[in-house]
């Protein structure tokens, strides 16, 4: 099974299990404010921002709110909290190694929390560098093949600098390196492709294995740990195999 097929899958129950909290939007606003803030407030020009709105749009959120996360992030809205944008490292059980990307306004609380979410289930929080030597981010885009075929896709993503792409089960995937990341985003905007998802991720540069039980331990406890209100993703060493994710869609 194809990296994104695996990626998507598990974000797939994240966001259900956001839905089921109320925290997608808590999510998707403070992804709209961070990018507001990084690359101003203008969704053609700051591709980031462009993404976010488009995926906040397809979780139903509301146009309001959408505006109010624009204007907190750049700061037209000056009674707005303040977020920071920070990545704490570290180890979950069986030794997996783990970065976790944090929107907060309180860097104290939000450590505090990982911490102790760590360690109640056999883990550690690391320090700086501590594991991020182990994962490289990378750019993505995934899309339907419906939207454009193989052929078109694979010259399109590598004429704007991508690294490769794949089509697994009807979803074709661009992966690149960060530098192409605009790149590649305004290479498909200009072919009016808009991906189903898109972004900046860590992947491992070597996955650990595990059994299937061992695995969906150290899944539980990352699920755990995303819901944390101020956590956005975390990543992982640990290989998913295709019993691990036939055990997943079956929860």
């Amino acid at each position: 099974m194809s990296g994104h097929s695996k990626w998507s899958t598990i974000k797939r129950k994240k966001g259900v299990a956001d839905a089921k909290r109320g925290a997608a939007f808590t999510r998707l606003s403070r992804e709209i404010t961070m990018s507001a803030r990084e690359g101003g407030g203008d969704p053609d020009s700051n591709f980031r921002l462009r993404l976010a709105i488009e995926k906040a749009r397809a979780g139903n959120m509301p146009k309001d709110n959408i505006a109010r996360s624009i204007k907190r992030g750049t700061g037209e809205d000056k009674d707005g909290v303040v977020f920071e944008e920070v990545t704490y490292e570290g180890y979950a059980p069986k030794g997996v190694a783990v970065m976790m990307e944090c929107m907060t306004e309180n860097k104290n609380r939000t450590v505090a929390e990982i911490r102790h979410g760590l360690d109640k289930y056999g883990g550690s929080l690391g320090a700086n560098g501590s594991v991020a030597w182990q994962f490289e981010r990378i750019a993505f885009f995934a899309f339907s093949e419906e939207k454009m075929d193989f052929d078109s896709a694979f010259e399109l993503a590598i004429e704007a600098g991508a690294d490769d792409v794949s089509n697994e089960n009807g979803m074709i995937e661009i992966v690149g390196p960060v530098t192409s990341y605009k790149e590649i985003g305004d290479a498909l905007r200009a072919a009016d492709i808009t991906p189903e998802d898109a972004g900046l991720r860590m992947e491992p540069k070597q996955e650990m294995d595990l059994n299937v039980e061992d695995t969906l331990q150290v899944l539980r406890v990352v699920e755990r740990l995303e819901e944390l209100d101020d956590v956005q993703n975390i990543y992982h060493n640990m290989s998913i195999s295709d019993e691990v994710i036939a055990a997943l869609e079956a929860e």
